[in-house]
């Protein structure tokens, strides 16, 4: 397993990983598709940066570090595939998000979520994360705010 930093051919795999689990709690919004059809001009042209878990050549999980206005990097899109849910390859994904923003000089790390994902959030707050007070957010199912400062 390695976890390497997004490629062209990386952009069918991120776009399936992440329909899969939006699909599977939640329904796929017009921001989701904006993000997913084009990360290179989304988020990596726009200072961000996407992550690519690889396993045997193949894509298993993925995240990505939208750049703020702020300072800071917001934590969107991961995932990992089902198969390997709760081997700790999201804990991975999340420490490869922390160490490159730590390299960037991010004033903080920040993410959306939803208070079903109970998985998620246990690892996030094992990962330094605090909560915050609900924000504007461009996602109907977010509604659990957090942040991890530098």
């Amino acid at each position: 397993m390695e976890i390497v930093d997004f490629a062209p051919d990386h952009a069918e795999a991120f776009r399936t990983l992440n329909e899969a689990w939006i699909g599977k709690y939640f329904a796929l919004e017009a921001k989701d598709r904006l993000v997913l059809g084009d990360p290179q001009g989304q988020i990596i042209d726009r200072g961000g940066r996407v992550f690519m878990a690889v396993k045997d050549g193949v894509a298993v999980g993925c995240a990505a570090l939208l750049k703020m206005d702020d300072g800071g990097y917001k934590v969107a899109k991961m995932t990992v595939s089902e198969a390997l849910r709760g081997s700790g390859l999201g804990r991975l994904l999340m420490q490869r998000c922390i160490d490159a923003c730590a390299q960037m000089g991010a004033t903080r790390l920040y993410l959306e979520t939803n208070s079903g994902l109970a998985p998620a959030l246990g690892l996030y707050r094992a990962m330094g994360f605090r909560d915050l007070a609900p924000a504007e957010t461009a996602y109907v199912r977010a509604d659990v705010f957090m942040e991890r400062p530098y």
